[in-house]
């Protein structure tokens, strides 16, 4: 049995094109930034040879009131050194180099998160994330 899942808590006040954006974009920079994490990437073949690529373990979509609950979960995973990926405001206007400046000009606590996606043991994560209701 599987002990591994993903989770993705979203900003339920962003708007649902953008937030699905910056959750597309935060799998793969959490994929990318830990090359050495096992992601389950398996080939769903289907009868004809055609390849299905995606992971074995859950991915599971939950909601968050604000960017403040996302912030305090950061720092839960930061804490418990649990791999994550965040995407704020400042990744939203511009190329990705004027983002990266508008990023290091910001503090910490004037992000507003959109959201963070996690990989970790499934007990380590459904503790994390008990307070958190799916993305509906």
């Amino acid at each position: 049995m599987e002990t591994k899942k993903l989770v993705a808590v979203l900003n339920k006040k962003i708007e649902t094109g953008k937030v699905m954006n910056a959750l597309a974009h935060m799998t793969v920079g959490l994929i990318s930034s830990y090359p050495n994490q096992n992601f389950g990437v398996i080939n769903y073949a289907d009868k004809d040879g055609g390849a299905h690529m995606a992971s074995k373990f859950p991915y599971i979509i939950l909601r968050a009131d604000n960017s403040n609950k996302i912030r305090t979960l950061r720092n839960a995973c930061i804490e418990k050194n649990i791999p994550f990926a965040s995407f704020t405001n400042c990744m939203t206007v511009g190329g990705w180099e004027e983002q990266v400046e508008r990023s290091k000009a910001t503090s910490e606590a004037e992000l507003e998160y959109y959201g963070i996606c996690l990989l970790g043991e499934k007990s380590d994560l459904d503790e994390l994330t008990k307070k958190f209701s799916l993305w509906m």
